[in-house]
Order: C-alpha cells, then sequence, then structure tokens
C-alpha cells in the first residue's frame, strides 16, 4: 500500500482539514460521534451492527468490548509506532488488536458468560472489525498518544451510539422489552421479525435514511444561510 493512499485503509481516512485550521482535541474526540461516525456516516463495522443489536444487552456488552480493543490497541500501536518497519505494520497492528480482543474475550466470559455465549464468534471477529484496523492505519499510527487516544475514544463512543440505537429499536419493537423489562405489558404484539437477521437490515435501512435527511436538512439550512449573507451584503 502505497504510502499517498495508506490514509484511506479500510476507509477509515480522517476528514480532511482546511488550510490554517488547527484540529483541537475536542476535535479529535467529537469527530467519532456524529461527523465521522464509524456506522452511521463511515458505514464501517456493519457486521457486528447488524448481527448482534437484537437486544440492549448484546449491544452494549459488544460495543464495551470493542471500545476497549479500540483505546488499548490505538494506545499502543501509538507508543510503538517508531519502532515499527513499515513493511510489517499492518501485521503488528493485527497481533496488537488480537492481543487486547483476547483480554476482552476472556474477561467476558468471566463476567457476562451467558451474554458472551450469546455473541458466539463476533467477539473474536473483533480483531478483522475494520473500524478497529482503520483507525490504527489512518490515525494512531501517524499521531502522538494523547490525539490517537481521544481518537479512539469518540469513535469508540460513536460505535457506541450506533450500537444502543440499533439494539433500542429492534429490542422494543422485537420483544416489547428494554434490557429485559417489559415495557408494553402482556397484551402487545412483538413484531418477531426486528430480532431475526432481516430486522438488523430493515433497522439499519431506516437509521442511515434518517441520518441522511438530517445532514440533508442541515446542509440546506446552511446553504440558504449562505445565500441570504450573501445578499445582505450585495444590498448594503
Amino acid at each position: 500500500m502505497s504510502d499517498e493512499l495508506s490514509h484511506l485503509h479500510c476507509g477509515a481516512g480522517g476528514g480532511p482539514v482546511l488550510p490554517g485550521r488547527t484540529v483541537t482535541a475536542q476535535m479529535d474526540l467529537l469527530k467519532g460521534l456524529w461527523r465521522e461516525n464509524p456506522v452511521l456516516i463511515q458505514l464501517l463495522g456493519l457486521c457486528p451492527t447488524l448481527a448482534v443489536t437484537n437486544s440492549v444487552a448484546n449491544s452494549v456488552v459488544m460495543a464495551g468490548a470493542t471500545f476497549f480493543v479500540l483505546v488499548g490497541s490505538s494506545l499502543l500501536v501509538s507508543l510503538l509506532k517508531r519502532f515499527v518497519p513499515n513493511e510489517v505494520r499492518i501485521t503488528s497492528y493485527i497481533l496488537i488488536i488480537a492481543t487486547f480482543v483476547s483480554v476482552a474475550e476472556m474477561g467476558l466470559q468471566a463476567l457476562v458468560p451467558e451474554i458472551h455465549k450469546a455473541l458466539g464468534a463476533f467477539v473474536a471477529l473483533i480483531v478483522v472489525n475494520c473500524i478497529i484496523l482503520g483507525r490504527q492505519e489512518a490515525f494512531a499510527g501517524r499521531n502522538p498518544v494523547g490525539r490517537s487516544v481521544l481518537d479512539a475514544v469518540g469513535m469508540g463512543i460513536g460505535f457506541t451510539i450506533a450500537l444502543l440505537l440499533m439494539g433500542s429499536v429492534r429490542e422494543i419493537l422485537g420483544s416489547g422489552t428494554f434490557l429485559g423489562v417489559s415495557l408494553f405489558g402482556p397484551g402487545f404484539e412483538p413484531w418477531v421479525i426486528m430480532v431475526l437477521p432481516p430486522g438488523g437490515f430493515f433497522t439499519l435501512a431506516f437509521v442511515l435514511l434518517t441520518v441522511a435527511w438530517a445532514r440533508q436538512r442541515r446542509a440546506a439550512r446552511a446553504a440558504a444561510a449562505g445565500r441570504d449573507a450573501a445578499v445582505a451584503r450585495r444590498a448594503a
């Protein structure tokens, strides 16, 4: 992979920075929540997003494990980047990520064995989650430790938000519960399809549609404000 294209690895390259604009710690932290949300904007990590969000509990546990691996691996990659030869950097990143995934999997197996069993192979598959490897290649391997950790925290929170949103909708509609607590009483007829695989695709489609609509409205308002300002300047 050439140096010119490596920042686009896994589609996780950081957004363009305007000339003369200083990137602050707050920007590093907040960009993953919305502007560069890994699931809702970059459309990364869709496999666990679709597979494990049939309940809020599963979503929380998967998000927590991914957050731990993302922050831990970003910290270590940023610390060791000077000592890793460029030719083996991807292999080194995968080994670092796999180490943290093993720690996360053993922790889940000890603390929440039932949810760990329900998640199945998807915990181990965090190793190949494009969000994590992409952030190491695009950001942690190129920036200081502080910025790398903030970036990882922001992306981890953004991933958590997406999973909680998906899990909440699917559990409420598919089971009539939230974290196992009944919301609608015995008279509610669950939408069983929502806790099945097709429900994941339907929910993600509606979530992405809502996000796209919100972004278009925001862009339209900004354009209208720009036109109004231009008219005001000409009139003056």
